[in-house]
């Protein structure tokens, strides 16, 4: 698991190029600091706008679509990646109660449809909210 990395994924930075192309400013591994995440830090974050992207890895983040226990040492895997999951969606609830908007995108997610829902969501005014759709395909 050394290898893993929790920043600068191939995912996160395809993404981050295609949004800087097409013109939108961003921070990326922004520290938020909120009083029950002491030391969280979003992926892309769009500060005045109060946006978070989280960019998931399928298998970490147990993906509908692809995830999977592996099925040597189940009894490690499974409750783990299940923590992972929960631990998620505490994120999303205290980002949520400070007035961010929580914006995830899977891995397997084509940057430019990701990219295209972002931008699309900083135009709109006023929407909150969590959001992670699997798109069609």
């Amino acid at each position: 698991m050394k290898g893993n990395r929790k920043k600068n994924t191939r995912p996160e930075v395809q993404l981050r190029s295609v949004l800087h192309a097409l013109g939108l400013r961003f921070r990326k591994h922004y520290r938020i600091v909120l009083p029950d995440l002491p030391s969280f830090e979003g992926d892309i974050v769009f500060p005045r706008q109060q946006l978070v992207v989280l960019v998931d890895g399928c298998f970490w983040h147990q993906c509908p679509k692809h995830s999977n226990v592996p099925r040597v040492n189940t009894e490690y895997w499974k409750p783990k990646l299940e923590r992972n999951v929960q631990r998620d969606r505490r994120i999303d609830a205290a980002l949520q109660a400070a007035g961010w908007t929580v914006f995830r995108v899977w891995e397997h997610e084509p940057p430019t449809d990701a990219a295209a829902r972002i931008r699309h969501r900083i135009s709109e005014t006023g929407q909150r909210g969590s959001e992670r759709e699997i798109p069609a395909g």
